[in-house]
């Protein structure tokens, strides 16, 4: 293998590594929000209101920006091997042209049909969040173009401080807002929700401002490539939409699945067997919404990954590199599994007690119970999302979808059911999580194990992880009920997570569960492999 093959490849968990680090900041960030903004809001339902605006901006962002990054990233990725720079540059204007008018259309549309979304969300107390959110949506589209030509030159830091400056303006603007919309203008807690949220699409403006700033430096700072080609203004976009429709596809219906699903579970606890009013299905479902924060996490931190496995297989498969293109998918699904695994095992052993120090003012034994259930759910989700880039990056655009809605109808039609009943009510929202992505993830899995050539086995990419994961997740519930009597449950749950982290760590390392190829592709690989003496 050449120097510019180690290079590119090695590149790979580099750009990764970065970009996960600024979404685990984003991440603890966020927490530092959410947790605050769910207590001022409190459990009567303002965390529902906000969470259905969520939901319904999701849908409408993923339709104007969900492929935008992967599609631009790597055609930039392509011409960038190439030596294309002209071509680079129209690329990122055609799209971002045509991308931020789709954004700025979906935006008008959310403002304007709030009242309309909120009532076949059945939170017609909603409205309100969804106007302040729509601007956000024509913003972030014009963030998803700069974020994609970044991500296409392997530069992943610019989309890295681009969140972790949405995320502090985020809270440093909207969280005061909320509480003095609740605490000092005493106004309900719908309205508080709005408040924060006017904090969100400051934050965006802010990021756009900076990825614009960014791009122009990154720009002049690049060397001149070796051709001028260039296309079409009208190729380019035919192009874009080839990559970005299936992909916008796929993700939409994710989203489209959980609008649907959310607005059902809602219409069920009003209407079938607990014959609730819609303020009181709101107290109720509020329980699952303020949980999503921690439950979002380890999917959250997959974008590192999946943003780094098109342009680096693109740029293996332009070489004709396959064997290398096979090694990144290897252990990106091991990376996936090394994340989600263990935290996936930490939310099913601690749901409760992280519940309880978390979110002390919500029904801890009905948020703790949806927690558990959904840290099962966490696994499947992270490697599905892993799967799609892989896919996506191997030309397999649609099968993704099929999946996604296989997964998704069973889904709505078990919620249907079940959510409707005394015995299951609320819980049975997250048992159809788990069944959904369970069936999408075991589909995806078989596909990637079919397309990718020398793809390895499974059995070797997840078996010694499971062992680990096993281990911790045991070492968890041991310390946390040692430790209870004598600390109380916060430390005890603090506790519990170290000692576990600590001995999970311990059994990836003792078992080599990172082999000599995973590590090249790291920065300094090869010098933690002769450190951990791995083969």
């Amino acid at each position: 293998m050449s120097e510019t093959q180690n290079r590119g490849e090695a590149s790979f968990f580099g750009g990764a590594a970065v970009l996960a680090v600024g979404i685990l900041i984003v991440k603890i960030i966020g927490l530092l929000y959410k947790m605050p903004l769910a207590n001022i809001l409190g459990s009567g339902g303002g965390y529902t209101d906000f969470n259905a605006a969520f939901n319904v901006f999701n849908v409408l962002l993923i339709i104007s920006t969900a492929g935008v990054p992967v599609a631009i990233s790597k055609m930039v990725s392509e011409a960038n091997t190439k030596g294309e720079r002209e071509q680079i540059h129209r690329i990122f204007r055609v799209a971002f042209a045509f991308f931020f008018t789709v954004g700025a259309v979906c935006s008008c549309i959310m403002f304007f049909g709030a009242d309309v979304f909120a009532r076949i969300m059945g939170d017609s107390k909603a409205a309100t969040c969804m106007r302040a959110l729509a601007p956000s949506v024509m913003l972030v589209a014009g963030l998803s173009a700069f974020r994609g030509y970044a991500q296409g030159h392997r530069h992943m830091t610019p989309s890295s401080i681009s969140q972790i400056l949405e995320s502090v303006f985020k809270l440093v603007i909207g969280l005061p807002l909320a509480w003095y919309a609740m605490n000092v203008l005493g106004m309900p807690d719908h309205m508080g929700a709005a408040a924060a949220i006017v904090g969100i699409t400051a934050s965006e403006v802010i990021a756009l401002v900076y990825m614009s700033l960014e791009q122009r430096h990154f720009r002049r700072l690049e060397p001149r490539g070796t051709s001028s080609r260039t296309t079409s203004n009208g190729a380019i976009l035919r192009s874009c939409l080839s990559l970005a429709v299936p992909i916008t596809l796929t993700s939409a219906s994710a989203s489209l699945i959980t609008l649907v699903d959310n607005a059902l579970v809602l219409r069920r606890l009003q209407h079938a067997g607990l014959m609730l009013q819609e303020d009181g299905a709101r107290a109720l479902m509020s329980n699952y919404s303020v949980v999503q924060t921690i439950y979002q996490i380890p999917a959250a931190l997959m974008v590192a990954i999946t943003a780094s496995v098109i342009p680096a297989v693109t740029a293996c498969f332009t070489r004709r590199d396959r064997k290398g293109a096979a090694r990144i998918v290897g252990s990106s699904l091991k990376m996936a599994a090394l994340v989600a695994l263990p935290s996936g095992a930490v939310m099913l052993v601690l749901g409760t007690p992280i519940t309880k120090m978390l979110f002390p003012s919500y029904n801890i034994a009905v948020a703790g119970t949806i927690l558990s259930i959904l840290g099962i759910a966490n696994v499947f989700v992270c490697l599905m999302l892993v799967c799609n880039s892989i896919m996506q990056s191997h030309g397999v655009l649609h099968l993704p979808i099929v999946t996604m809605l296989m997964g998704g109808i069973t889904m709505v039609i078990f919620d249907y059911v079940m959510v409707g009943t005394v015995q299951f009510n609320i819980l049975g929202s997250p048992i159809g999580t788990c069944i959904c992505y369970g069936i999408t993830c075991s589909l995806d899995l078989a596909i990637v194990h079919r397309v990718v050539p020398g793809c390895p086995s499974y059995l070797k990419v997840f078996g010694k992880l499971l062992l680990a994961t096993t281990a911790m997740g045991g070492a968890a519930w041991a310390v946390y009920g040692l430790m209870l009597p004598r600390l109380g449950n916060t430390l005890s749950v603090v506790c519990a997570s170290l000692a576990s982290g600590v001995i999970y760590l311990l059994l990836v390392v003792l078992l080599q569960v990172l082999n000599r190829d995973d590590l090249s592709l790291m920065p300094k690989g090869d010098k933690i492999a002769r450190l951990l003496r791995v083969k």
